[in-house]
This record gives structure tokens, C-alpha cells and sequence, in this order.
């Protein structure tokens, strides 16, 4: 994919995975980078750091806001032609616990799964009238084996993977390249509830994990895969019942640990 001189739109792009896009892909001379976010005063920290860059603030968990979000972006980026589906959440949940009301529950679904398909098919006719355009979906290693702290985050990242490869399937025969991460536990601030009862020393350096999919886009890898993902992925097909197990031991020893320091 083609990323010198295109116009490119990251959903939270704030922090994290979506900051260091921000980072790496102003090396590669596209001709503008949007980002969005729910924070005006974080969007405004990014764009004194990086004064290029376009700030738009807006929920990616809020249809009404993609709606707005296209009208304004079409209007002023008609030659937008990359949208990468970044912003997410991910929360260390306890199904067992009764103060998680319906909406709580359902957060990451919004954001993680209903969030990135509303942005595609929001912005999908645009895309289909670019002569060369791309999707990027960040799904996560988790999509083929679950993480037992985080279900509701799994089983979104799950969807999106499923989602993901029909649309590509869709598009096969358009301009329009369907691209995935699913990136493996990386360095960023969604890892913050998980202090203490995951081995985070295992973690990818978050420029490491971008530099990586930046490359996979460049030579159209349409299921990129760092580090340890592609080992989840591997095993979801041999050993999915094993290795499920494993990561729920090792959860388990984790707070026992906690709760007896």
C-alpha cells in the first residue's frame, strides 16, 4: 500500500498504538494524518507536538458522531483514502461481579467491535471512489485465543477478526485493501488495569510493534501479525483448549500473589 502522499484518518490516535501511527507515518510523506479522540485536551497535546497533524474530536463508540465525523472529514480530506480502526478499550472484568450494569458490560463491544464496523460502512462509498484506498482494522493476538481476565474485550477483538476477513472477501474485486493488526500485549496505556497480574517484562515495545505493521501496510501483508500473535494464531488451531488453560493458570497464580503481598 501506498502511503507516501495518501490522506490518512487513525481513530485514537491520543496514545498508545495510535500516537506512535502518528509518529512513524509523518516519516512516510503522507500528504495529511487525521486523528480523532474523545479528548480535546489530549487532541490538542498531540497537535502542539506535531502541529501537521489534524485533530477532530469524536467518539468512535457513538454512531451519531461518525456521521458528524464523515461530514466534516469528506467535506474538508475529500481525497482521504486510509482509515485505520484504532481506538479501543480494554477492561480486566470479572463477569461474576453484579455492580457491572448493561451498558458497562457491553463498552468494549461498542468501541472495539460496533465502533470500527460503523466507521466502515460510514466511510466505505468515499472509499470506494478513491482511485487506491485501504482499511486498517486493529483487531489483537487475542482474537484467537482468549484472554480468561478480559472476555468482553476478547470476544470483540474475536469479531472484528471475523468481520475483518469477510469485508476483505467483499472488497476482493475493489480499490479498497482490507488490512488487519492484531497486535500481541504491547506497551501501552490499555495494559495499565493489568499491572501486577500479567508478566508485562513480556510486552512489545509499542514503536517496535508499529514499525513492524507500517511495513506489513507497505508491502500489503493483509494479516499482520507481531511477535507472539502469530504463535496465538498457530495455536488456536492446534492446542486452543491448552493453551487457554495455561493463560487462566497463569492468571490465577497472578493474583494470588496480589492478594497475599
Amino acid at each position: 500500500m501506498e502511503l507516501k502522499n495518501s490522506t490518512i484518518l487513525i481513530t485514537g490516535g491520543t496514545s498508545g498504538i495510535g500516537l506512535e501511527f502518528v509518529k512513524q507515518l509523518i516519516l512516510q510523506g503522507p500528504s495529511s494524518i487525521l486523528i480523532t479522540g474523545r479528548s480535546i485536551a489530549r487532541l490538542e497535546e498531540v497537535k502542539r507536538q506535531y502541529p501537521q497533524v489534524h485533530i477532530f474530536e469524536s467518539d468512535a463508540s457513538d454512531p451519531g458522531a461518525i456521521r458528524e465525523l464523515f461530514k466534516t472529514v469528506s467535506t474538508q480530506f475529500p481525497k482521504l483514502n486510509i482509515i485505520i480502526n484504532n481506538a479501543g478499550i480494554m477492561r480486566n472484568l470479572n463477569l461474576l461481579d453484579s455492580n457491572d450494569n448493561g451498558q458497562e458490560i457491553t463498552a468494549e463491544i461498542d468501541l472495539d467491535l460496533s465502533g470500527p464496523i460503523r466507521m466502515v460502512q460510514q466511510f466505505l462509498p468515499h472509499l470506494l471512489n478513491r482511485p487506491s484506498a485501504a482499511i486498517v482494522n486493529v483487531s489483537s493476538g487475542l482474537a484467537f485465543i482468549p484472554f480468561p481476565a478480559s472476555p468482553v474485550y476478547s470476544a470483540a477483538k474475536a469479531g472484528l477478526h471475523a468481520y475483518t476477513r469477510v469485508l476483505r472477501l467483499q472488497l476482493k474485486e475493489t480499490n479498497v485493501k482490507v488490512f488487519e493488526l492484531a497486535p500481541p500485549s504491547t506497551e501501552t496505556p490499555l495494559q495499565d488495569a493489568f499491572t501486577g497480574f500479567v508478566d508485562s517484562s513480556q510486552n512489545m515495545a509499542v514503536n517496535k510493534m508499529v514499525n513492524i505493521a507500517v511495513k506489513g501496510l507497505l508491502r500489503d501483508q493483509l494479516e499482520i501479525k507481531p511477535g507472539i500473535s502469530k504463535v496465538l494464531k498457530i495455536m488456536s488451531r492446534l492446542m486452543p483448549e491448552f493453551f487457554l488453560g495455561f493463560l487462566n493458570k497463569s492468571l490465577l497464580k497472578a493474583t494470588l500473589k496480589n492478594l497475599n503481598s
